[in-house]
C-alpha cells in the first residue's frame, strides 16, 4: 500500500503542529520536524509553569506582606507567629492586598498580632 502524502489528515496534523509554532523562531516555527518538537517542549513547560505560579505568587505575597510588616517595626516570621496566637486566620493573598488597599485595617492586623506575642 501507498503512503499518503497529500491526504488532508496528513495536512491537518502538521497545519495543528505548526499552528501552534506561530512565533517561534527560525525553522521552528515553519518547519514541521522541527516545529513538533519545540512543541512538545513547549507545552511540558506551559504545564510545569501553570503549577509554579502557584508558588510564586505565595512568595510575591509574603515579600509584600514583609515589606508591610517592617514599616510597622516587625518582621514577617514574627508577624505571622503573632497571627498564629492570637487567633487570625487570614491568608496571605488577603493581607497582602488588605496591606496595599487599606493600611488602617493592616495596621490593627498588626497590633492584634503584637499584642498575642507580648511586644
Amino acid at each position: 500500500m501507498s503512503r499518503a502524502i497529500d491526504g488532508a489528515k496528513r495536512k491537518n496534523r502538521r497545519k495543528k503542529i505548526l499552528k501552534l509554532a506561530k512565533g517561534f523562531t527560525g525553522r521552528r516555527g515553519t518547519n514541521y520536524k522541527a516545529a513538533k518538537d519545540a512543541v512538545v517542549k513547549a507545552l511540558c513547560h506551559a504545564y510545569e509553569s501553570r503549577r509554579d505560579r502557584k508558588g510564586d505568587m505565595r512568595n510575591l505575597w509574603v515579600s509584600r506582606i514583609n515589606a508591610a510588616v517592617r514599616d510597622l517595626g516587625m518582621n514577617y516570621s514574627t508577624f505571622i507567629n503573632g497571627l498564629t496566637k492570637a487567633g487570625v486566620i487570614i491568608n496571605r493573598k488577603a493581607l497582602s492586598n488588605m496591606a496595599i488597599e487599606d493600611p488602617a485595617a493592616f495596621k490593627a492586623v498588626v497590633e492584634t498580632a503584637k499584642k498575642a506575642i507580648g511586644a
